[in-house]
């Protein structure tokens, strides 16, 4: 028996390696996966990745763009209808690019904003009033909601207004029993930094600033994902937890090091 069966997880941007690696060990405590994606081809490959690791896990797929509102209610309900109940709910969905402030028209800037906060704040909205039992919301943020990097300014203030977002729902939601926490990774092998994260120089640069050596990879993040998604975090919320190496100690590079 795992300390998850009966309960359903909604995830998405499912496809993703964070997602991935936390769906996986979600599943291996016998939790039902709900995957929203953009690409059924990737979904599939996720699907057969999770059943090599977890033989006879229920997973359901769903092909949409987790930044849709109809897409996200709909997929909300129709997670929640899998066991009639929905208690987890973990938001992946983020946007990349790089480039100076000042060299961004508010469109682009917005949009960049906004992609780190609009398929969370549908996920919040459409899954919180599902959760009739209690249960986890969690997303992903980032050191950079807390350091200053040059380049990054659009993404640190979507992270950022990400973070107080969750305190908020906290607040809001702690009297039904729903618990809204974050992770915040350091500089990680994931699908929005595969733009720069090989650049030697850059790499280079940040690990100066990682007592612990080495850049991140999803399996660092997963674990913290499923401790708030559990009864092991019963009395946790509205938190951000720092899985960096230590990168906040120490603070960001100097200098723009996000030009590319």
């Amino acid at each position: 028996m795992g300390v998850l069966d009966g309960r359903t997880a909604f995830i998405l941007g499912a496809s993703a390696g964070i997602a991935q690696a936390s769906a996986r060990l979600l599943a291996a405590d016998g939790a039902t996966l709900y995957l929203l994606g953009r690409s059924m081809k990737r979904l599939e490959k996720t699907r057969h990745r999770l059943l090599d690791a977890v033989p006879g896990a229920e997973i359901v797929l769903e092909e949409g763009d987790p930044e849709d509102e109809k897409t996200v209610e709909a997929a909300a309900r129709a997670a929640h209808a899998v066991k009639q109940r929905l208690d987890i709910v973990i938001g992946t969905v983020a946007t990349g690019g790089t480039g100076p402030l000042i060299e961004q028209d508010l469109e682009t800037f917005t949009d960049l904003v906004m992609g780190n906060l609009r398929s969370n704040f549908l996920a919040l909205r459409h899954s919180a009033p599902l959760m009739t039992a209690g249960g986890s919301i969690v997303f992903v943020s980032s050191t950079s909601s807390k350091i200053p990097m040059e380049g990054l300014g659009h993404y640190s203030a979507g992270k950022a207004a990400l973070e107080m977002l969750i305190r908020v729902a906290a607040s809001e939601l702690g009297a039904r029993g729903i618990r809204v926490n974050a992770v915040r990774p350091g500089l990680t092998e994931a699908a929005t930094t595969q733009g720069y994260i090989h650049l030697e120089e850059l790499t280079t640069s940040f690990l100066e600033r990682v007592p612990l050596g080495r850049l991140g990879v999803s399996d660092d993040i997963a674990p913290a994902i499923r401790y708030f998604a559990g009864p092991e975090s019963s009395w946790v919320t509205g938190q951000s937890f720092a899985i960096d190496g230590g990168n906040e100690v120490r603070g960001a590079p100097r200098g723009p090091m996000f030009t590319v």
